[in-house]
């Protein structure tokens, strides 16, 4: 198996961070600093017959694959930094160990996938997949039907040109879109282009998850929970027939 799939195996992040970490010559093999394109080495009951650490801590056997989902509230930072009292980490379980699937931005909210599955995350994370991440926005200010065919058509910032995508309108003020590209602080950049200030930014749904469905809506800002083996199964089924 290949070092870094067997790592994300093991619950220490997706296969791209994975990746990351044997760059950065974090990882070790049997004594010595691992390279992408070492094998590792399994038994007929896939036990790991290497001696593999991780910043010189042992890593073990590979946990359970695990599920969760978060109504992430505004203010927590997805990133995983002990030392941030604002970190997404001060959330989550001790075990089994999580990691969230892409991130929502420090000022945003909303649904937030939470696994130790690391081929499922990089299916879900990887632009060339195009998997479908639906938000609701509300601006500053009242905007126009042009404004819709803009973000729809898609938007030029800092160089980068965003896809088509999925735009509707909710209020004078509001609207929902549907990305199939994760950029930096993409809806926040594409409305400033075009003259706008975000306001409030909510990820109600990614793929088969939806965040007004999941538990009859009673996942309350800042809660987590683990899916339910049907909302897996389905998510499931519906990255096999993306």
């Amino acid at each position: 198996m290949r070092l870094a799939k067997y790592l994300a195996q093991c619950g220490i992040g997706s296969r791209r961070e994975a990746c990351r970490m044997i760059e950065a010559g974090r990882i070790s093999l049997n004594g010595r600093i691992a390279k992408h394109t070492d094998p590792v080495r399994l038994d007929a009951a896939s036990q790991c017959l290497d001696h593999i650490a991780c910043d010189g801590n042992p890593i073990t056997a590979a946990e359970p694959l695990a599920y969760w989902v978060m109504n992430k509230a505004v203010g927590t930072d997805c990133r995983l930094l002990m030392q941030d009292k604002t970190s997404l980490i001060h959330w989550l379980p001790k075990t089994p160990r999580l990691y969230p699937v892409g991130r929502l931005d420090k000022d945003s909210r909303g649904l937030l996938l939470l696994t130790n599955d690391g081929a499922l995350s990089h299916r879900l994370m990887h632009p060339s997949f195009a998997h479908q991440k639906t938000y609701h926005v509300c601006l500053d200010k009242p905007f126009t039907d042009d404004f819709i065919a803009h973000m729809a058509s898609g938007v030029r910032y800092n160089h980068v040109q965003t896809l088509p995508c999925q735009v509707r309108r909710l209020s004078a003020v509001s609207f929902e879109i549907v990305l199939t590209q994760g950029l930096n602080r993409q809806i926040r950049r594409m409305a400033q282009a075009l003259g706008y200030q975000v306001i409030d930014l909510e990820r109600i749904a990614l793929m088969t998850l939806d965040l007004r469905k999941l538990a009859q809506g009673e996942l309350a800002a800042g809660h987590l929970r683990p899916l339910t083996i049907a909302e897996i199964t389905t998510l499931k089924t519906a990255l096999i027939s993306a």
